[in-house]
């Protein structure tokens, strides 16, 4: 028989307190696309990094082709054909694309860098990845899905026969997800082989050949293409059957919380919304890339203050010129953004989760270190955090106790109305659940939700109500026992009438 492209054998990686890979073995074979994933912490970045040559294991065996390499740094794996692109693009944005393809490697006439040739061969790459644009297009005028699509451009230009991704789509849009899709699978039929990281387990469905789930640092199984299904996926990256994986128990809800009525935000200054938030329900917010969710919360919180409308909290009237005025009227905002708008990474967790309430720490002018302290303690039981002291500095933790951060730090303050841009983006299913948990844990103590997701999944298993947007408006909102995703779908696109009036239900006061 002949031998898989490449075979990882028996590695094991320990970092200082940490094993993070024991004994983790994986095949590929040419022309295929296996999905490698787990939970945040299962061992699979380390992985990559190996296979990349970013990092050495302690020990196990790396084979190409059946015969054993030592990939002991990048350029060594990149000679073998091995190309790593990373969640976050590597790309100079001050070059143009085809000086980010050559980067390093630029071929060179009479002793001067051949420009002629760069723009030449990047052009073939580029038309390979069906990226339309001029090599000479700086980076900066890319969007992101185009970014991503460079880099692919650049694996292919050292001949990468082995291209590892790291979640490709975390920061596309649905369109750009879907070219790259159909880049993947032309690859594939040219015969270059894929591992493929992703939480999201819908697109592993859809690409992946085969599925090898990692849980702890340790091979957890592998699932043939004819086996891969959502619950077979789930089971072997929890270790349990999460049947009940959105546990939502609707209940009925209180008095009004929120009452926002013709709300005009800057980028749709020519649509107002309207829309009540009564307390303890949970309200999903749907509509595609650009339907002017994340601007309305923004606009709710003062980050971008409404030209018009009017907004209530509790029957009283606000108009939030800031964020530390919604904030004192009892609103909290998780931004989609965590890394840049929600901690700061390089604060231990202790000082993340006290900053949105530091007046409340304050006595006689200096920080209340006792009930910081007590704060920290009590989110991070509350909340999970996975962490070995509160010191721990955020950057180091994994996704999804980045975003527990993020919610303990606004927790703190007791808000009244929570408002959540993409609460699970970029976290793994374990962690999700978590944060599924205390939602449903907040609204039964009265706290009114509002929530963005671009997940379907989500809004259908999550919402008591649903508000669906397109292009700045609102045009329908659906009850729990309407909920489907074609109907999310058709209001989304603004392609059917709303099957519901645009109006909060009638529900007991």
């Amino acid at each position: 028989m002949t031998a898989p492209l490449l075979r990882a054998t028996r590695l094991t990686k320990s970092f200082p307190g940490v094993r993070a890979l024991r004994g983790v073995g994986l095949t590929l074979n040419r022309g295929e696309v296996v999905a490698v994933i787990g939970e945040n912490g299962a061992g699979k970045s380390t992985l990559m990094k190996i296979l990349a040559g970013v990092q050495t294991p302690d020990s196990g065996e790396v084979q190409l082709e059946g015969h054993p390499v030592v990939l002991d740094s990048v350029l060594v794996a990149l000679r073998h054909g091995i190309a790593l692109i990373h969640q976050e693009l590597n790309l100079a944005d001050n070059l143009d694309v085809a000086a980010n393809i050559f980067l390093g490697r630029e071929p060179l006439r009479n002793g001067l860098i051949d420009r002629d040739r760069i723009e030449r061969e990047a052009a073939v790459h580029l038309k390979a990845v069906g990226l339309d644009v001029s090599p000479r297009t700086p980076v900066h005028e890319l969007s992101i899905g185009q970014q991503q699509l460079v880099e692919i451009a650049k694996a292919l230009s050292v001949q990468a026969r082995v291209l590892i991704m790291d979640e490709p789509t975390s920061s596309l849009s649905s369109g750009e997800a879907a070219k790259l899709f159909t880049v993947i699978h032309d690859l594939r039929s040219r015969g270059v082989s894929m591992l493929y990281i992703s939480h999201r387990l819908g697109e592993v469905n859809a690409l992946a050949d085969r599925v090898v789930v990692l849980r702890d640092g340790e091979n957890a199984g592998d699932l043939e293409r004819a086996d891969i299904t959502h619950g077979a996926m789930v089971k072997l990256m929890v270790g349990r059957d999460l049947s009940q994986f959105y546990a939502h128990e609707p209940h009925p809800p209180g008095r009004p919380v929120l009452e926002v009525r013709g709300l005009r935000s800057r980028v749709h200054p020519k649509h107002a919304v309207d829309f009540t938030l009564r307390a303890g329900e949970i309200v999903g917010m749907a509509g595609l890339v650009g339907a002017g969710r994340t601007e309305l919360l923004e606009a709710l919180f003062g980050v971008t203050p409404a030209v018009g409308g009017s907004i209530r909290v509790d029957g009283q009237e606000i108009q939030p010129q800031s964020p530390q005025e919604a904030i004192a009227a009892g609103l909290a905002l998780v931004p989609e953004d965590r890394k840049h708008q929600g901690v700061i990474l390089e604060m231990a967790i202790r000082d993340n989760l006290s900053l949105a309430s530091l007046r409340q720490d304050q006595r006689r002018g200096f920080l209340n270190r006792v009930r910081e302290l007590a704060l920290s303690g009590e989110m991070m039981s509350r909340l999970r955090i996975k962490a070995p002291h509160d010191q721990q500095v955020v950057q180091f933790l994994s996704g999804g106790n980045q975003q527990k951060v993020v919610l303990g730090k606004w927790l703190a303050l007791r808000p009244k109305v929570l408002l959540l841009d993409e609460p699970t983006r970029g976290i793994d299913i374990g962690a999700k659940q978590e944060i599924y948990r205390l939602m449903e844990e907040l609204s039964r103590t009265g706290v009114a939700i509002l929530f963005v997701s671009s997940e379907l999944e989500e809004i259908l298993g999550l919402s008591d109500r649903t508000l669906v947007m397109h292009e700045g408006r609102l045009t329908g909102e659906l009850r729990r026992d309407q909920l489907s995703e074609e109907a999310v779908m058709h209001l989304a696109t603004n392609s059917s009438p709303s099957p519901s009036p645009l109006s909060t239900p009638a529900l007991p006061a």
